[in-house]
């Protein structure tokens, strides 16, 4: 049984940190961008402004605290939805099945002027 015990712990979900709270996550990121990359679709650096709109230096979206996830809308596309860990100024994206879909460094106001 001792042989199977590291192979069950590599099985299991690997957080960052504590899952964030809809405040945490509102009071990390709102009026912040977060420059990072994504598996699936590469790198990206977004602004979240306070009125629920994302700009970034060439496309926009929409961004929403729904629960305790940060939800995603870029054009005509459906919305996705991640839990977040934040620790100091690092975010980590975490899918439904508690894996790493992304991260990113939390980055003060809006320095790329979008």
């Amino acid at each position: 049984m001792r042989m199977f015990l590291p192979l069950l712990l590599l099985a299991q979900p690997v957080f960052a940190g504590d899952l964030a709270t809809a405040d945490t996550i509102r009071a990390a990121l709102v009026g912040n961008t977060v420059e990072g990359s994504m598996i699936a679709s590469g790198g990206y650096a977004e602004f979240y402004a306070a009125d629920g709109s994302l700009r970034a230096a060439d496309y926009s979206g929409r961004w929403a605290v729904k629960g305790d996830k940060m939800c995603f809308t870029y054009g005509e596309d459906p919305e996705l939805c991640w839990s977040v860990t934040i620790s100091g100024n690092r975010v980590v994206w975490l899918g439904d099945a508690g894996e790493e879909e992304g991260q990113g460094t939390i980055k003060p106001g809006n320095p790329g002027g979008w």
